[in-house]
């Protein structure tokens, strides 16, 4: 016994005498200088005038001289949310950087601002430099699109307490408006009327309910063609959360709008009273647009009422406009001009701030 614990004891020494390294921790020091000479070049391509470091610095330095002498900054932040739990299951990552872009972006332009730039937050239980590059390389390309410059970011290893081949995204982006041109919703009053633009499908919302009616309790399988989605069901899910900038920025160079609301997590019912100022209430009259087959199929599967499907999904509504009677036929014009799709799906009437439905889905 005596012999057999000091072979034990031996052993253990010789183990304590090991060097412990970062990466058997679980960290990789080689891996993460990867992804950032790739997250660099990236970062680079959407850099404009106004960028004056490169990335890798402490901070991001962007100017904002010339601007306007009354300019606001404004600013949002937001993450993905569990809609990467399909990008992880499909092992694609190149559209879940232009769905954290694009839902940035529209969270300032309901507030008029254009966007200036942005930092991101990669999190991840072990550093895998090509899916790194592929966030990325969505984030670059999505803020080019919108002339926003990706000026920095953090990039974190965090092996156990992320599994190893997941990882959360998250960003903050600024954009500025002349404050004479800031739209708050203060502007609304009983007589205006709603447009609905359209959603590509979920946008970032509402995927632990459809996670949970499709997946778990039906059992589709995320590489399965659904007939009344015309392609798979991944695909529906992972389409890509809409930017509206490009169409709203005429109507708000011209002064059209009186308010916007970005329909995001809590629907056109919460998202709707946060610009309504008091003594208006929002009218909205189902059946006045199209909704998807994925919120049918979501409703009907999962038996979930229509009020939860109103306040969990936008419902085939990204972004809703509020416009005075007397501008709408110029709207509408715009709106005709840039081949976009509209819908007039309610109007403002006196009440409490809030949303009343007339009719159904």
């Amino acid at each position: 016994m005596k012999l057999e614990h000091n072979r034990q004891s031996q052993i253990t020494n010789r183990k304590s005498q090991i060097p412990m390294l970062y990466r058997d921790a679980g960290v990789d020091i080689d891996a993460a200088t990867t992804a950032k000479a790739s997250i660099k070049q990236l970062a680079r391509k959407t850099f404009n005038a106004r960028v004056l470091k490169e990335v890798g610095a402490f901070g991001g330095f962007f100017s904002i001289k010339g601007l306007s002498r009354d300019a606001v900054l404004i600013s949002s932040i937001d993450g993905v949310g569990t809609k990467l739990k399909i990008a992880f299951a499909l092992n694609r990552h190149s559209t879940v950087g232009a769905d954290l872009v694009n839902h940035c972006v529209n969270d300032i332009a309901v507030h008029g601002a254009a966007p200036l730039f942005l930092l991101d937050y990669l999190a991840t239980g072990k550093m895998h430099p090509k899916v790194v590059s592929e966030v990325v390389g969505g984030l670059a390309l999505a803020c080019r699109s919108v002339g926003c410059a990706l000026i920095g970011g953090e990039t974190a290893e965090m092996p156990g307490f992320y599994p190893p081949n997941e990882y959360d995204l998250a960003a903050c982006i600024v954009g500025w408006v002349r404050r004479q041109d800031i739209i708050d919703g203060s502007r609304i009053s009983p007589g205006d009327v709603i447009v609905g633009l359209p959603s590509t499908g979920l946008h970032t919302n509402g995927y632990s309910l459809a996670r949970k009616v499709l997946l778990e309790k039906q059992g589709f399988k995320l590489t399965q063609k659904v007939p009344e989605l015309g392609w798979t069901l991944g695909e529906e899910l992972l389409a890509p959360h809409r930017c509206y900038w490009k169409v709203v920025q005429p109507l708000l160079q011209e002064r059209l709008l009186e308010g916007l609301v970005h329909v995001t997590g809590g629907g056109i019912t919460d998202n709707t009273p946060r610009i309504l100022p008091a003594g208006t209430l929002a009218v909205v009259r189902l059946g006045s647009w199209p909704v998807f087959p994925i919120f049918h199929l979501i409703a009907r599967l999962g038996r979930v009422p229509q009020p939860d499907m109103l306040r969990t999904f936008n419902m085939g509504i990204g972004m809703m406009l509020v416009v005075a009677k007397r501008k709408l036929a110029r709207v509408t014009t715009l709106l005709t001009r840039a081949q976009e799709k509209f819908w007039i799906i309610g109007d403002i009437r006196r009440g409490k701030p809030g949303v009343k439905y007339i009719g159904d889905l």
